[in-house]
């Protein structure tokens, strides 16, 4: 859903989540910059950039370097600032699998996606970076169709939010 100015021109969203077609809650104003970064640092990580290259499986590449670490928290906040509504997370896990034929244990790595609805309802998704990416970059061009082909990643100010103060 947009956000939009004064003037009813749309320049961020808020996602409205939905369970098999029914309104499930609504989190993030203002958060479609966030998943458009997340996307690119999801899809930079899966090249082995960073550190994310000492995972040898693309799958468990994440532009996280802690084992365990939350990449986003979604939730609903009233005008006041009460939290109530909804929520979407994704946490990472580092997850230990017994391999027998080597005789060894694996470390995987995987995105716990979270969702909790307005009535206390909870639902989970386990990814693979490569599952995650295409989640995330679902949501960031349906982000930019509500905003009527606007670019996420682009800020329309120069300069604004990178720390260049021309």
């Amino acid at each position: 859903m947009a956000c939009k100015d004064s003037v009813g021109t749309p320049y961020e969203v808020t996602l409205e989540l939905r369970r098999d077609g029914t309104p499930y809650g609504s989190v993030g104003e203002r958060c479609g910059w966030l998943l458009a970064r997340l996307a690119r640092g999801v899809d930079e990580a899966r090249q082995g950039r960073g550190a994310a290259r000492r995972w040898t499986d693309p799958d468990d590449r994440f532009p996280d370097e802690d084992p365990d670490s939350e990449l986003f928290s979604f939730r609903y906040r009233t005008r006041a600032g009460l939290v109530g509504g909804g929520e979407l997370r994704c946490q990472l896990r580092t997850i230990p699998v017994w391999q027998a034929a080597k005789g060894e244990w694996r470390l995987t790595r995987r995105a716990y996606v979270e969702a909790w609805g307005s009535t206390g309802v909870g639902m989970r998704a386990v990814l693979t970076s490569s599952e995650l990416s295409v989640f995330v970059r679902s949501l960031v061009d349906e982000a930019e169709g509500c905003l009527k082909g606007r670019d996420l990643a682009r800020n329309p100010l120069d300069g604004a939010g990178t720390g260049d103060s021309r």
